[in-house]
């Protein structure tokens, strides 16, 4: 919806002219009441496969942009892997020798100074991170299960379950709304009809 209007906004030469005079937009300008479904129309200009993201993944890995990113991020995180780890696009538990390897050839080459975070970690912290994310796997793994995931369309299917999601709560909400202030008119109207015929 935000984007929506960001673009509605922008691409409507009046509102763009308000915005950039006052910088605030008119809620209530035709341009921002078009109807038009923002999600799917976002969906179709960017639309994202599970092929797209593994073929991304493969590429990225082991590339100069990644290299780039894990010194960026030991550098921001001062040598703390638990962060680090949790920064690097596209890293799991399983990358982490891969990773530590690059840093410390980095290290060892003068390209990066030697944290103590990083080369004093203690095992206990290392097996404690280990035990952490491959529990998140896990979690994830079963929340793919209970999706229905597993095929192309899983962004699709996912965006769909979290938007049924989104359904149910507002219909309980509606209905928690009714339930307590809808009674209560009822309520208020019978009174007002027995004042009328008494």
């Amino acid at each position: 919806q935000i984007l929506g209007k960001v673009y509605a906004v922008l691409s409507d030469e009046k509102q763009r002219v308000v915005y950039d005079e006052t910088g605030t937009v008119d809620e209530d300008a035709e341009a921002l009441q078009d109807g038009r479904d923002w999600l799917q129309y976002w969906q179709l200009l960017f639309k994202v496969t599970v092929k797209d993201i593994e073929d991304f993944q493969k590429s990225y890995k082991n590339s100069a942009e990644e290299l780039a990113d894990v010194k960026a991020a030991y550098l921001n995180f001062k040598g703390d892997m638990d962060r680090i780890m949790e920064s690097v696009m596209c890293a799991d538990y399983t990358d982490e020798p891969r990773i530590r390897e690059m840093i410390e050839q980095a290290i060892d080459s003068g390209e990066l100074p030697s944290f103590k975070a990083f080369v004093k970690e203690s095992k206990q912290k290392m097996m404690s991170r280990r035990k952490r994310v491959e529990k998140e796997a896990k979690e994830a793994e079963k929340t793919k299960d209970e999706l229905g995931l597993g095929g192309e369309n899983d962004l699709q299917a996912l965006i769909k379950s979290r938007s049924r999601d989104r359904e149910k709560q507002m219909d309980n909400f509606l209905t928690q709304l009714e339930a307590k202030y809808g009674n209560a008119a009822k309520k208020r109207g019978k009174k007002t009809s027995a004042k009328k015929r008494k």
